[in-house]
C-alpha cells in the first residue's frame, strides 16, 4: 500500500506563493484575525499528522473489509472507522470552517479544503463521512431556520450527528425531476415522507449517534419536473424538545450497494416509510436550495480528481525509485546494480511527470476555487462577492469534471508504472483507480457537467462567464510580456486563450442551428477548457518559480523542478485541447446521422 506523505511544501506553495492566500485572509474582516499564518501552519501540520497517522493505514482496511449492514437495517463500519471518527470529533476538525454561532471555529472554507485534500488522499472512503456533513451544514446553515439551525446545525458542526444528501431514486438518475418520493403534510407542521433513494453515501453507519438526511420529495399537488420539488429534514432519530436523540425515525437502510470501489463507505439504498420531515427553504424550490449543497459537493468531488492524482503519483513515484528493470538507453545509471531503477526510462518519466502536472496543477485549481468561495461567503462588498460567485460558478464544472477524468488517468498511469504489480491488491495502485472511477459520475457526470459549462454557464451568459475568466487570462499574459524566460508559456497561453472564444462563438452560431450541437460538442468543450485553465495555472506557477529562482533561494530544486513541470505541461500535455478543438467544432450530425435502429449486435 502507498505510503502517504502529507505533501505540505507543494501546499504551501500554492496557498502562499501562487495564490496569496495571507493576503487574502488579511483583507476579509471575518478571517483577518484568525487566519493569521501561524494558526493557518499550525492547523495543516496538525491534519497532516492525523491523516498520515490515523487514516492512512485504515484505508486498505476499508477496502478489504468493505461496510456491514445487519437484519435490522444498521450499518457496521470497516475496523478503525468509528475510533478514527472520535478522533476526528475531538480534534475539533468537523467544526473548522464553520460559524462560531453553531459552535464553529469561524475560520476559512478554503482551509477546511485544504484538511479535506489530506483527509482524501489519506483514505477518501472515510473522507466522505464528514464530507457529506459538510454539505449538509452549508444548506441548512442557507435555507433553514434558527430552530431547525439550533436543533442540527449545532450538532453538525461539533460531529456528534452528520449528515447526507439523498437525492436520487431507482427510476430517475440524474433527471430529479421524475423523482417519486412524496412527502404529505402532518397536523403537527411535519411532513411524512415515503419513497425510495439509491447511491446515498454515508447513508447508514455506527460513527455517530444521529444522522441527518437533507432529502428531496414532492408536496401534494405540486408542479411537475424541477418546479415542484421540495426539500426535507429528515433524522434518523427524531429529536426530542430538548435536543436529545428520541425514538427511531421511518428510514432505514434496505441495502448497500456492492460497489466498484470505496467500500470502506457505505452507499446505501434508503427507505422512507412515512418517516417524519421538516421543510427547508420554501415549498417547490427544493432543487434550488439544494444546489448549496451540489455546489459543495462538486468542489469536494473535483478534489477527489486531485488526490487520486496524489495519491497514485506517490506510490508510482516510490516505487519507481526503487524498482530495477534493464539498462538506460544512454548507458547504465546504477552500474553497482543488477539493473537501473525504472525512473531513468523516458516513458516512466512521461508517466510520472503526467500524475505530478495534474496532481500539483488540480490542487491550483482546487484551491481557487475554494478562494472564491471564501469570498462568496465572507467578502466585504457585494460587487466583491457577485464576481467571485460568477467565477465559481464557471470554474465549478470544470474543475469537477476535468479533474475527476484526468485523476482517473493518472490513478491508471500509477497501475502501468508497477506494471503487472500495479494489478496486483497488496501495492494498493488498482484501489485508486477503483475509488477515483465514481468521481467521474457522481454530482453530475462528465456530460452534465459539460452541458452545464457550455449549455448554461457560457451560451445563456452570451458568453460573458466565458469572457470574465479569459479577460483575467489575457491581464497576465500582459503583464508578462516582455518576459523572455516566460516567453514559451506566455504565446501559447495566449493563443489558446484566444481560440477559447473563437470556438466558443463557432458552437454558438451552430447550436442557433440545431441544438444537438451543444451537446455533441459539450465534453470536448469541457475538457479543452480544464486544460486551457490549468495551463494558466501552471504559467502562474512557472512565474513563481522563475521568480524564486532569480531573487536567490536555499530551494533551488524545488524551483527547478516546478518549471521543468510547467514545460512538460505545455509541450505534452496542453497540446491534447488541439485535438478536442477540431473534434468540437466537427458537428452533430456525426453523432446523430445513424439510426437508432443501426446501433445493432
Amino acid at each position: 500500500m502507498p505510503e502517504y506523505k502529507a505533501p505540505l511544501r507543494e501546499i504551501k506553495f500554492v496557498m502562499d506563493e501562487v495564490l496569496d492566500m495571507p493576503s487574502h485572509y488579511a483583507k476579509i474582516p471575518a478571517f483577518a484575525d484568525v487566519a493569521t499564518p501561524d494558526m493557518v501552519e499550525a492547523i495543516i501540520n496538525e491534519g497532516a499528522k492525523f491523516c498520515e497517522n490515523v487514516l492512512a493505514p485504515l484505508n486498505r482496511v476499508g477496502d478489504e473489509e468493505g461496510c456491514t449492514r445487519h437484519e435490522d437495517g444498521s450499518v457496521t463500519t470497516p475496523t478503525g472507522f468509528k475510533e478514527a471518527y472520535q478522533q476526528f470529533v475531538e480534534g475539533g476538525w468537523p467544526s473548522l470552517a464553520h460559524e462560531e454561532q453553531y459552535g464553529g471555529q469561524g475560520l476559512p472554507e478554503s482551509l477546511g479544503t485544504v484538511m479535506s485534500e489530506m483527509v482524501g488522499t489519506s483514505n477518501w472512503s472515510w473522507g466522505m463521512y464528514p464530507g457529506l456533513s459538510h454539505g449538509a451544514m452549508n444548506t441548512l446553515a442557507s435555507w433553514g431556520t434558527d430552530e431547525q439551525k439550533e436543533t442540527y446545525l449545532t450538532k453538525l458542526v461539533s460531529g456528534e450527528w452528520t449528515g447526507t444528501m439523498c437525492l436520487t431514486e431507482p427510476h430517475c438518475g440524474s433527471d430529479l425531476g421524475i423523482l417519486k418520493t412524496k412527502a404529505e403534510p402532518n397536523a403537527d407542521g411535519s411532513y411524512s415522507i415515503s419513497g425510495t433513494k439509491i447511491f446515498i453515501s454515508a447513508g447508514e453507519h455506527d460513527m455517530a449517534e444521529n444522522i441527518v438526511h437533507i432529502v428531496l420529495a414532492r408536496l401534494p399537488g405540486a408542479p411537475e419536473g424541477t418546479k415542484g420539488i421540495s426539500l426535507f429534514i429528515v433524522p434518523k432519530f427524531n429529536v426530542a424538545e430538548d435536543g436529545s436523540v428520541a425514538d427511531r425515525n421511518a428510514v432505514v437502510c434496505g441495502s448497500i450497494e456492492h460497489k466498484m470501489g470505496i467500500h470502506g463507505n457505505a452507499t446505501c439504498v434508503m427507505n422512507f416509510d412515512g418517516a417524519k420531515g421538516y421543510l427547508i427553504g420554501p415549498e417547490n424550490k427544493g432543487l434550488n436550495c439544494m444546489f448549496t449543497f451540489m455546489n459543495t459537493a462538486r468542489i469536494g468531488t473535483a478534489l477527489q480528481g486531485a488526490t487520486a492524482a496524489e495519491g497514485s503519483y506517490q506510490g508510482a513515484l516510490a516505487y519507481a525509485k526503487d524498482r530495477l528493470a534493464m539498462r538506460s538507453l544512454t548507458g547504465p545509471k546504477a552500474p553497482e546494480k543488477a539493473a537501473d531503477p525504472i525512473i531513468v526510462h523516458p516513458d516512466v518519466r512521461r508517466m510520472l511527470l503526467t500524475q505530478k502536472a495534474f496532481a500539483e496543477g488540480g490542487r491550483a485549481l482546487v484551491y481557487l476555487a475554494a478562494q472564491q468561495n471564501d469570498i462568496v461567503h465572507k467578502g466585504e462588498s457585494e460587487e466583491e462577492r457577485k464576481a467571485a460567485d460568477e467565477l465559481l460558478g464557471f470554474l465549478t464544472p470544470i474543475a469537477k469534471a476535468f479533474l475527476t477524468e484526468v485523476g482517473c488517468e493518472a490513478t491508471n498511469l500509477g497501475v502501468q508504472v508497477f506494471g503487472g504489480h500495479g494489478f496486483i491488491a497488496e501495492w494498493g495502485m488498482e484501489q485508486l483507480v477503483r475509488d477515483a472511477k465514481i468521481s467521474t459520475i457522481y454530482e453530475g457526470t462528465t456530460g452534465i457537467q459539460a452541458l452545464d459549462l457550455l449549455g448554461r454557464k457560457v451560451l445563456m451568459s452570451q458568453g460573458q462567464s466565458l469572457k470574465n475568466f479569459t479577460k483575467i487570462v489575457h491581464k497576465f499574459c500582459q503583464a508578462e510580456e516582455g518576459n523572455e524566460e516566460l516567453a514559451p508559456f506566455i504565446t501559447k497561453l495566449n493563443e489558446y486563450n484566444k481560440e477559447w472564444g473563437d470556438v466558443t462563438m463557432k458552437i454558438g452560431m451552430s447550436a442557433m442551428k440545431n441544438r444537438d450541437e451543444v451537446g455533441s460538442a459539450s465534453v470536448d468543450y469541457l475538457m479543452y477548457s480544464g486544460y486551457v485553465t490549468l495551463a494558466y495555472l501552471w504559467a502562474k506557477m512557472a512565474k513563481v518559480a522563475q521568480d524564486a529562482l532569480a531573487n536567490g533561494t536555499s530551494e533551488e530544486d524545488f524551483y527547478k523542478a516546478k518549471l521543468t513541470t510547467a514545460r512538460f505541461y505545455f509541450t505534452r500535455i496542453l497540446p491534447r485541447a488541439k485535438a478536442h478543438a477540431e473534434s468540437m467544432v466537427a458537428g452533430a450530425d456525426t453523432l446523430m446521422d445513424l439510426p437508432e435502429e443501426h446501433f445493432a449486435f
